[in-house]
């Protein structure tokens, strides 16, 4: 129950950031865009375009956490909390696209510089640059950037936000000062290739727990080593983690006990193995008892070195 309660809170306060951050990005994007068209500037309308990608990133996350509030039930028996890695996925792809269009645009203005207002380009791009901080701020002050895959986006995205407004101040300040047209569409690049990392790592990330990859923070030879150190358990086999979405991870497994021992020693078995896997941040798990007379095949793990990783007793 503490664990769902502790869930329930860090969820709401990720809700609440997430809320009060897409209000400022959205409002300061809007203002960026318009700034951008009238000062001639790529590099704002980067800016802008990586804003307009937070706005849609937390936007939908906000949607994701609304939905996955939402009880499970017979046609969604985990309920609708992946639906947070599908807007990860959705962001992710969204901050590539990006990215690729600043290029294309990039590479006509280096060839041919347009005529920039320096000194609006330069106030715009200060502005954003202390809206990017606050953001930054509330996001790390009041959410879970480093567990919740939508926040850690969120937080990402500001950011590159962030990088681009000071390069977008840099090429202001240096089209004030030297004349130096290039500097508009450099920082622009420099965006555009922030966008495109932070774009392909939460892409990644999300495609892997989709995939029900191990989650990263786990060694599944300090799972089964665990497991196989409580009293009763002889061995572990026909192991799988897996992340049902950010901060929540399951297990399934078949334990091998002593065949004499009587349900109410079993029932203990299971209780102390949920309380080790607890500490370790898998909070659902399924384990089927059986005793060494019981067969087993079709292992899902791969072999390696003649051992599979998660089926390690002797035949």
């Amino acid at each position: 129950m503490g664990h769902d309660h502790g869930h329930d809170h860090t969820h709401g306060a990720n809700k609440k950031v997430l809320i009060i951050s897409f209000a400022i990005i959205t409002t300061y994007m809007v203002i960026e865009a318009i700034g951008g068209w009238l000062t001639n500037s790529l590099a704002l309308l980067a800016d802008a375009g990586h804003m307009l990608s937070d706005s849609i990133s937390m936007g939908v996350a906000i949607l994701a956490f609304t939905l996955g509030e939402r009880v499970a039930d017979y046609s969604k028996t985990y309920g609708y909390k992946r639906f947070e890695i599908l807007t990860a996925v959705f962001n992710g792809v969204t901050l590539v696209l990006i990215a690729i269009y600043i290029f294309y645009e990039a590479y006509h203005r280096f060839a041919n510089p347009p005529e920039v207002a320096s000194t609006g380009m330069l106030i715009i791009a200060a502005i954003g640059l202390l809206v990017n901080v606050l953001v930054a701020w509330l996001l790390m002050r009041g959410g879970d950037t480093k567990e919740n895959l939508n926040v850690r986006a969120a937080f990402l995205h500001v950011l590159g936000d962030l990088l681009g407004s000071v390069g977008a101040v840099a090429a202001a300040l240096l089209i004030m000062f030297f004349n130096w047209g290039w500097a508009d569409p450099l920082a622009s690049v420099i965006v555009a290739v922030l966008i495109l990392f932070s774009g392909w790592r939460v892409t990644k990330d999300a495609v892997h727990i989709l995939m029900e990859g191990t989650p990263k923070n786990m060694d599944l030879d300090d799972i089964i080593d665990t497991m196989e150190n409580v009293e009763g358990i002889e061995s572990i086999h026909d192991l799988h983690v897996w992340c049902i979405t950010s901060g929540q991870n399951a297990l399934s497994c078949h334990a091998v006990v002593d065949g004499t021992l009587s349900v109410g020693a079993s029932q203990e078995i299971l209780r102390n193995i949920e309380h080790e896997l607890g500490h370790k941040g898998i909070g659902h798990v399924t384990i089927q008892m059986e005793n060494n007379d019981h067969p087993h095949e079709n292992e899902l793990l791969c072999q390696n070195d003649g051992e599979s990783v998660g089926h390690r007793h002797e035949h």
